[in-house]
Parts: C-alpha cells; structure tokens; sequence
C-alpha cells in the first residue's frame, strides 16, 4: 500500500475502486494495483481505514483484510495447520483455536478419521482428537467450515503524490 500526496488536480482516469467517484482528495491510497479514497480502503470484517492502521493490506476471497482479520479468519499464514500446504482459494476449511485446517486434514491424530462438521473433538496441546480416542480432555463442539475463495496476497498500499 503506497500513500502519496497529489500534486495537483489527479488525472480523471483515478477513479476509487472502492466507490467509484474520482478522486480529487489531497492524498490517495494505491493498492492492488488500484487507486483508492483513503476513507474507501476498509477492512471487510472490522470496517477500519486501512490506511490508517499501517501500510499493509492483505487480500482473499474478493475481502480486503487487515492483518489482525486475516489472522483471525485463516491463521497466521494462510497455510493449514496440519500439513502447512496453502489453503486453495475455492476450499472449505476447518477451524480450532485460533488454527485452520483444510478439511482432508482435520482429522483424529489417533484413528485419523476424518471429522466433520458437527462431529464432537477435542483440541489438546494442538492435537486433534476424535471423541472415541479423546485421552481425557474437555470436550469441544466442533467448528463449522468457513468458505475461502482465494490464496492470501500481502497488499502494499501506496500514498500517491
């Protein structure tokens, strides 16, 4: 994400991607290779001006993130917990504590049966375990699959001058 201050009136070809209007404010953001109001570059989940909160955005799945959003809904690095391969953007995945698992991988560490949405498993130490190997741990409800739709970019956004 690149910030800038324009020197000027912008070119009318700088339209927001975000709403469409030109731009003719005083400073404007660039990211994904498109020009942004700065009010316009929102985080999808939390609404917050991305150009105020630092100089990185991250997309997936037609959402514009910021980090502690990206981080909550795909984990740290957008790979599954299990196997740390990339989550394909059209996957399903599973979701515990805070991890995201593709679904192939979201499976007991005892049996390695599979579990799937509504089974009951428990987390412990990081390890998933179906509720018939459970080694004595608090029983959890599992997660339900959250749709992704594409592999996580790190944005820069660019003031432009």
């Amino acid at each position: 994400m690149v910030n800038s201050q324009t020197s000027g009136v912008p070119p009318a070809s700088r339209s927001c991607a975000g709403c469409g209007g030109k731009i003719a404010d005083r400073f404007l953001l660039f990211s994904m290779e498109r020009y942004w109001h700065t009010r316009c570059l929102k985080c999808s989940c939390c609404q917050a001006q991305l150009g105020d909160i630092g100089t990185t955005c991250y997309s997936k799945g037609g959402m514009i993130l910021c980090r502690s959003d990206y981080i909550r809904l795909f984990g740290h690095s957008g790979a599954c917990s299990a196997c740390s391969q990339s989550i394909p953007a059209s996957e399903m995945v599973m979701r515990a504590q805070g991890n995201v698992y593709h679904l192939k991988c979201f499976s007991c560490a005892t049996c390695r049966n599979r579990l799937m949405p509504g089974d009951r498993f428990h987390y412990i130490n990081g390890t998933i375990f179906c509720e018939h190997d459970r080694p004595g741990a608090v029983l959890l409800n599992s997660h339900l699959p959250l749709q992704s739709s594409s592999v996580l970019t790190d944005q820069k956004m660019s003031v432009i001058a």
